[in-house]
Formats: C-alpha cells, structure tokens, sequence
C-alpha cells in the first residue's frame, strides 16, 4: 500500500491558477499525512513538504499527476528511472493515461490508498543511433525535417528486409502511443494490454504502403539513405529533434523498465475510448441540435 504521495500539477494550468489542485488536497489528507512536492513548485500549501528534486524522487511510492497526459508523460520520464506507480487526474481535453475524472476523485483515492487497484505496466520504445539513445513512451518519430518533402530510408526486421520507400517519415508507436500522434498519423489503436510496435509510415509515396503490427520482442533497424536536408530528425514523444546524418543506422528495440500506471479497479479502456474519441455520440441529434 502506498505511503509517501508525490504530486506533480500542471505547470500551465488556468495561468497558475492552483484553485483546484487546493481544493483537492484536503481530500487527500484525509487519507494519508505523507504528501510531497518537488522544491521551487508554484503550488504552496502547507499540506504539501518540499523536497530537493532527488530526495523527492527517491522518497515517493506513488506519483500522482494533475494535468492532461503530456503532464503525465513528462513526469513518467523524469521518475522512469525509479520504476515509481503513477496516478493520472486527468485536467486535459481527452487524457487516456489520466483517466481519472476530478469528480471521483475522493472516491478513487480512498479505494486506492485502501489496496484498491490495480497496476498496468506499459512497454517503452527506445532509439539507439550514433551516440544517441532516446526513449518514448508514446513512440519515436523519424522524418525528414522538412515540411513535405519526403526522405528515402530502409526498413528491417529481426534482421530482414521488409521495404525500401520514400515518406515525409516513419513513426513506431507503442499502445500507449496508439491513441496518441500515431492515431492521428492513421494508425491502429492498440488495447494497452497488448505487447507489440505499430509501423507508420507518414505520407508514404507508395500507394501500397499501410501501417502493420509486430511484436514488441522484435528488432527494427531503419537504414536512413537520403532526404531534401543533410541530416534526418529523430525525436522521441514529441520532444526535441535530434539530427542523424544520411547512412545513419537506427536500432529500435523494447526497453526493460516500464511505465507503470495505477488504474481504479473498474477501469475500462473501452469506456475511454467512447468518451475520448467520441464512438458514442450521435451525430444525426448533434446535427439537429447545431
């Protein structure tokens, strides 16, 4: 049973409004005395203790994140190394790593803080390239760098090829990232209990070329051959690109920590995706109504 409570809110939230975050931490206290925060924070409360960004990461038995799931995402990479649970409260527009509505919120923490839950663990996605390694919960993206206009790269798998093509890119997504940038690239959504990579290529000049599924035990090796600039970009969850020069090989494989997310007992991923993606709405009253 988690002890020490971390908490992580939204840097950006309603320009620093931290109505909502007071509002809730009472409700938390009621439960549990041990609450921390990190140090220099712009959320005061003296229910909260500061700790030194280390102290904090190694003191804490679970993370709960009030924000949308880039908060969450952010978070998860700083406190990956610590393998520490995460609880999302979800402050964003669609949230499917923080699924939990602040309107249960009193009610999901007590079950949780009482033994209630349960812990999914999500694979990660690692690039390897050069001196480089990057990691991505959601996925890594490898493109061009320059707005459309396509690279020329070679794909492989287990150490056979699979094509030679030219596309704006290629993204390989995680679960987790299936219902993220991948889904908007046109890839599949992928429950999150699944163990595989999907390959995306972004605007891909063959007409043939579709997303496809393998398993996340396998290795990707992507050869990049040539692009409209001197260097390729790869990036990781959407954060910084990073460039590789042409004749680059990148090793894509499964990391062996985990992102591991705390879900209320009654958590239903399909139930997520009605309420996210908007799979329930009725689209002939939604007419009538505008």
């Amino acid at each position: 049973m988690f002890k020490h409570i971390g908490i992580v809110v939204k840097k950006d939230h309603k320009d620093g409004d931290t109505s909502l975050p007071d509002s809730l931490l009472p409700i938390l206290a009621k439960y549990t005395s041990e609450i921390f925060i990190e140090e220099g924070s712009d959320i005061k409360n003296s229910l909260l203790t500061e700790l030194k960004t280390d102290d904090f990461l190694k003191q804490i038995d679970l993370l709960i994140v009030f924000g949308g799931d880039g908060t969450l995402l952010g978070s998860a990479r700083n406190i990956l190394e610590y393998e520490t649970p995460i609880l999302g409260i979800n402050l964003g527009a669609v949230g499917f790593l923080t699924d939990v509505n602040i309107d249960n919120f009193e009610l999901i923490i007590q079950d949780i803080l009482q033994g209630n839950y349960d812990i999914e663990e999500r694979s990660l996605v690692s690039a390897k390239f050069l001196d480089q390694i990057l990691f991505g919960l959601n996925e890594i993206v490898i493109h061009s760098g320059s707005y459309a206009q396509l690279m020329r790269y070679q794909l492989s798998v287990d150490g056979k090829p699979v094509y030679e093509q030219r596309s704006d890119g290629l993204i390989i997504a995680s679960p987790t990232g299936s219902t993220a940038y991948a889904l908007s690239a046109g890839g599949p959504i992928i429950h999150p209990s699944l163990d595989v990579w999907s390959i995306i290529p972004m605007m891909p000049q063959s007409l043939s070329s579709r997303p496809f599924i393998i398993s996340s035990d396998q290795k990707i090796e992507i050869k990049l051959l040539s692009g409209p600039l001197n260097d390729a970009k790869i990036c990781a969850d959407g954060q910084d690109d990073i460039s590789a020069k042409y004749d680059t090989v990148v090793y894509i494989e499964k990391m062996s920590k985990t992102l591991k997310l705390v879900h209320p007992k009654n958590n239903d991923f399909f139930e997520a995706c009605r309420e996210k993606l908007g799979w329930s709405l009725d689209i002939t009253n939604n007419s009538k109504k505008s």
